[in-house]
């Protein structure tokens, strides 16, 4: 049967010599396994950059429940990134998002709003200049998605000590929107940031190593 969906590209695997199975998180069904033959191929190689994590993409799909791996009928980008391939600083957030999500993203509860809000972040960092803090919210926007948001610091800080500066720092992040400027050292953003990832693997036994954050860390500073 067919379906509208939108859709944000979680990661792609080869198969074969010319075909992917690309993971896309959509708004109808969550997490989805999709097979795309001959993307791969001479001919329809310009094809393969509307499959890279965290393309936004509007969807006609084939679903049956029981099958494990489904098809495309039609795709389209739905915002095609202005910013976000060329600057190196929203790249860095970019594939740091990336990573957090195949991490973290396993249920298919709640998938319209936890689409919807990933669809919408990504835009604003594309679209806004003020990016500097966008990974920081963004951890603690998703965490409420994913099921242990925190309303206070000490939620966050999980019994792990910092100086009072920090703690207001992040009390203004958890209330904060993306276009809100908030004032720190880089200092501060770094270990605000190790804060958040450790608040994370509390909660999340698959993070593991981030390969993004070593890159992060000096990019987005």
């Amino acid at each position: 049967m067919l379906h509208k969906t939108q859709g944000v590209v979680f990661r792609f695997t080869k198969y074969g010599e010319t075909s992917i199975i690309v993971t896309i998180f959509t708004t109808l069904f969550g997490i989805q396994s999709y097979i795309v033959n001959g993307v791969r191929s001479k001919s329809l190689k310009s094809k393969i950059a509307l499959y890279q994590p965290l393309t936004l993409l509007d969807l006609v799909v084939y679903y049956k429940e029981n099958a494990s791996i489904k098809r495309i009928k039609e795709l389209k980008c739905l915002h095609p990134y202005q910013t976000v391939t060329s600057d190196i600083r929203k790249s860095s957030i970019a594939m740091f998002i990336a990573e957090i999500l195949n991490k973290t993203v396993k249920e298919e509860s709640h998938a319209q709003e936890l689409c919807d809000f990933i669809i919408t972040s990504m835009i604003i960092l594309d679209t806004h200049e003020k990016t500097e803090n966008f990974h920081l919210i963004f951890l603690l926007k998703l965490s409420r998605y994913l099921g242990f948001g925190a309303q206070f610091v000490n939620e966050v800080l999980g019994g792990r000590f910092t100086d009072e500066a920090i703690e207001k720092i992040i009390d203004q992040l958890i209330k904060a929107d993306y276009t809100d400027v908030i004032s720190m050292t880089i200092a501060q953003r770094r270990e605000i940031l190790e804060l958040l990832v450790s608040f994370y693997a509390d909660h999340v036994e698959t993070i593991g190593e981030l390969k993004s954050l070593a890159v992060l860390r000096e990019i987005v500073s």
